[in-house]
């Protein structure tokens, strides 16, 4: 008697080992660098996002930004790529969320408030320039 598997078993097999590896492959995407957008690059209007919000951007280039205004005047923008397997952050409830693998972040300061990830996101340095949010 054979011992081999049979054509269910083959495909079952077959089936989960390739969901796992693009589940890999999505987690772990290479995000363009947010060191990459060019200084001067318009992100937004000013008035997109309201004050203690958060709105995320994606440039030309396809680099995703977390914009967050602090104050009337002032606005921060960070990587919105989570730095712990590369998924893009939302915002929630008052901070950056991770919707892969639960990790949240410090909305102001892009810290991580709660694990998995344990580096902050990056910041990208941003000004407000007539009335628009703009790389520097």
């Amino acid at each position: 008697m054979c011992s081999c598997p049979n054509r269910r078993q083959v495909l079952l097999a077959t089936s989960s080992g390739a969901a796992a590896v693009l589940g890999l492959a999505a987690c772990s995407q290479s995000a363009p660098d947010p060191d990459e957008v060019s200084t001067g690059t318009v992100l937004m209007p000013l008035d997109d996002v309201a004050v203690g919000e958060a709105k995320a951007v994606t440039t030309d280039d396809g680099v995703e930004i977390m914009v967050v205004r602090t104050a009337e005047e002032q606005v921060h923008a960070f990587s919105a790529i989570c730095t712990h397997q590369g998924c893009s952050v939302r915002p929630q409830d008052g901070e950056l969320h991770c919707p892969c693998h639960g990790s949240r972040f410090d909305q102001a300061t892009g810290e991580p408030t709660d694990g998995p990830a344990t580096e902050p996101l990056p910041d990208v340095a941003v000004a407000i320039e007539n009335g628009n949010v703009v790389t520097v």
